[in-house]
Protein backbone atom coordinates (compact mmCIF):
# COMPACT_ATOMS: atom_id res chain seq x y z
CA UNK A 1 0.00 0.00 0.00
CA UNK A 2 2.86 2.38 0.83
CA UNK A 3 4.41 1.76 -2.57
CA UNK A 4 1.19 2.61 -4.37
CA UNK A 5 0.76 5.88 -2.48
CA UNK A 6 4.43 6.79 -2.94
CA UNK A 7 4.23 6.00 -6.66
CA UNK A 8 1.03 8.04 -7.06
CA UNK A 9 2.58 11.05 -5.27
CA UNK A 10 5.74 10.76 -7.38
CA UNK A 11 3.71 10.63 -10.61
CA UNK A 12 1.67 13.65 -9.49
CA UNK A 13 4.84 15.66 -8.77
CA UNK A 14 6.38 14.74 -12.13
CA UNK A 15 3.18 15.63 -14.03
CA UNK A 16 2.85 18.96 -12.23
CA UNK A 17 6.47 19.86 -12.96
CA UNK A 18 6.10 18.85 -16.62
CA UNK A 19 3.01 20.95 -17.31
CA UNK A 20 3.97 23.99 -15.26
CA UNK A 21 5.49 26.95 -17.07
CA UNK A 22 9.01 27.70 -16.01
CA UNK A 23 9.20 31.13 -14.42
CA UNK A 24 12.65 32.62 -14.87
CA UNK A 25 12.15 35.89 -12.98
CA UNK A 26 9.61 38.30 -11.56
CA UNK A 27 9.91 41.96 -10.67
CA UNK A 28 8.50 45.47 -10.67
CA UNK A 29 8.36 47.94 -13.56
CA UNK A 30 7.10 50.96 -11.61
CA UNK A 31 4.83 51.73 -14.58
CA UNK A 32 1.10 51.38 -15.19
CA UNK A 33 1.70 47.91 -16.66
CA UNK A 34 2.52 46.61 -13.18
CA UNK A 35 4.81 43.78 -12.19
CA UNK A 36 6.40 41.53 -14.81
CA UNK A 37 6.87 37.79 -15.06
CA UNK A 38 9.43 36.17 -17.35
CA UNK A 39 9.00 32.60 -18.56
CA UNK A 40 11.18 30.58 -20.87
CA UNK A 41 9.44 29.96 -24.20
CA UNK A 42 8.58 26.36 -24.96
CA UNK A 43 10.06 26.38 -28.46
CA UNK A 44 13.13 28.17 -29.80
CA UNK A 45 12.60 30.76 -32.56
CA UNK A 46 14.22 30.28 -35.95
CA UNK A 47 15.86 33.47 -37.34
CA UNK A 48 18.09 33.42 -40.41
CA UNK A 49 18.41 29.65 -40.16
CA UNK A 50 19.56 29.70 -36.52
CA UNK A 51 17.59 28.48 -33.55
CA UNK A 52 17.44 31.24 -30.95
CA UNK A 53 16.42 31.00 -27.31
CA UNK A 54 13.26 32.95 -26.46
CA UNK A 55 11.52 34.29 -23.37
CA UNK A 56 7.93 35.44 -22.79
CA UNK A 57 7.25 38.48 -20.62
CA UNK A 58 3.80 39.11 -19.24
CA UNK A 59 2.67 42.13 -17.25
CA UNK A 60 0.22 42.26 -14.38
CA UNK A 61 -2.16 44.96 -15.71
CA UNK A 62 -2.27 44.21 -19.43
CA UNK A 63 -3.02 41.26 -21.70
CA UNK A 64 -0.07 42.32 -23.90
CA UNK A 65 2.58 39.63 -24.10
CA UNK A 66 6.15 40.38 -25.09
CA UNK A 67 8.56 37.92 -26.69
CA UNK A 68 12.31 38.37 -26.27
CA UNK A 69 14.44 36.50 -28.82
CA UNK A 70 18.13 36.09 -27.94
CA UNK A 71 20.49 36.27 -30.92
CA UNK A 72 24.08 35.41 -30.02
CA UNK A 73 27.12 36.52 -31.96
CA UNK A 74 30.83 36.30 -31.17
CA UNK A 75 31.26 39.62 -29.42
CA UNK A 76 27.69 40.88 -29.18
CA UNK A 77 24.30 39.68 -28.13
CA UNK A 78 21.05 41.09 -29.49
CA UNK A 79 17.61 40.80 -27.95
CA UNK A 80 14.68 41.26 -30.32
CA UNK A 81 11.73 42.46 -28.27
CA UNK A 82 8.48 41.82 -30.12
CA UNK A 83 4.98 42.78 -28.99
CA UNK A 84 1.78 43.73 -30.77
CA UNK A 85 2.46 47.42 -29.97
CA UNK A 86 6.21 47.79 -30.62
CA UNK A 87 9.18 45.81 -31.84
CA UNK A 88 12.64 46.98 -30.83
CA UNK A 89 16.12 45.62 -30.23
CA UNK A 90 18.31 45.73 -27.14
CA UNK A 91 21.95 44.81 -27.53
CA UNK A 92 25.13 44.53 -25.55
CA UNK A 93 28.76 44.39 -26.46
CA UNK A 94 31.91 44.72 -24.37
CA UNK A 95 31.22 48.43 -23.76
CA UNK A 96 27.48 48.96 -23.15
CA UNK A 97 23.95 47.58 -22.97
CA UNK A 98 21.18 49.64 -24.57
CA UNK A 99 18.28 49.96 -26.95
CA UNK A 100 18.32 50.46 -30.70
CA UNK A 101 16.21 50.00 -33.79
CA UNK A 102 15.96 46.53 -35.29
CA UNK A 103 18.64 45.82 -37.89
CA UNK A 104 17.52 46.25 -41.50
CA UNK A 105 18.74 42.72 -42.25
CA UNK A 106 15.79 41.42 -40.19
CA UNK A 107 13.14 43.39 -42.13
CA UNK A 108 12.70 40.47 -44.52
CA UNK A 109 11.77 38.29 -41.51
CA UNK A 110 8.98 40.72 -40.58
CA UNK A 111 10.77 42.53 -37.75
CA UNK A 112 10.77 46.32 -37.99
CA UNK A 113 10.79 49.24 -35.56
CA UNK A 114 8.10 51.83 -36.22
CA UNK A 115 7.67 55.23 -34.57
CA UNK A 116 3.91 54.83 -34.18
CA UNK A 117 3.97 53.58 -30.55
CA UNK A 118 7.57 54.56 -29.66
CA UNK A 119 8.21 57.09 -26.91
CA UNK A 120 11.16 58.84 -28.58
CA UNK A 121 12.31 60.72 -25.46
CA UNK A 122 12.56 57.48 -23.49
CA UNK A 123 14.20 55.77 -26.47
CA UNK A 124 17.08 58.25 -26.31
CA UNK A 125 17.30 57.84 -22.51
CA UNK A 126 17.72 54.08 -22.96
CA UNK A 127 20.41 54.20 -25.65
CA UNK A 128 22.90 53.20 -22.92
CA UNK A 129 21.46 51.50 -19.85
CA UNK A 130 24.64 50.15 -18.36
CA UNK A 131 27.83 48.19 -18.97
CA UNK A 132 27.80 45.32 -21.44
CA UNK A 133 28.58 41.62 -21.08
CA UNK A 134 25.47 40.72 -19.11
CA UNK A 135 24.06 37.23 -18.78
CA UNK A 136 20.74 36.45 -20.51
CA UNK A 137 18.80 36.49 -17.23
CA UNK A 138 20.07 39.93 -16.21
CA UNK A 139 19.48 41.35 -19.67
CA UNK A 140 15.96 39.97 -19.87
CA UNK A 141 15.08 41.39 -16.43
CA UNK A 142 16.35 44.82 -17.51
CA UNK A 143 14.33 44.59 -20.73
CA UNK A 144 11.18 43.59 -18.82
CA UNK A 145 11.58 46.59 -16.50
CA UNK A 146 12.52 49.22 -19.10
CA UNK A 147 10.48 48.15 -22.17
CA UNK A 148 7.12 49.53 -20.86
CA UNK A 149 8.69 53.00 -20.72
CA UNK A 150 9.31 52.87 -24.49
CA UNK A 151 5.59 52.55 -25.23
CA UNK A 152 3.56 55.69 -25.77
CA UNK A 153 0.78 55.91 -23.18
CA UNK A 154 -2.38 54.23 -24.48
CA UNK A 155 -5.61 53.73 -22.55
CA UNK A 156 -6.37 50.50 -24.39
CA UNK A 157 -3.10 48.93 -23.28
CA UNK A 158 -3.86 48.86 -19.55
CA UNK A 159 -6.81 47.00 -18.06
CA UNK A 160 -8.83 48.92 -15.51
CA UNK A 161 -9.22 47.32 -12.12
Amino acid sequence: MKRIITTAVLILIICTATFAKKTVAEGKTYTTLGDYRIEKAENPVNINGKECKAFKISYENTPMEVTVIVMKDRKTRKYLVVSDKLSIQYAWNEHYFGVGRIDKALNSQGFKTTDENLNRAEYFHQRVLGPGLLMDGESTRMIAAFFPLLLTPDENMVAAK
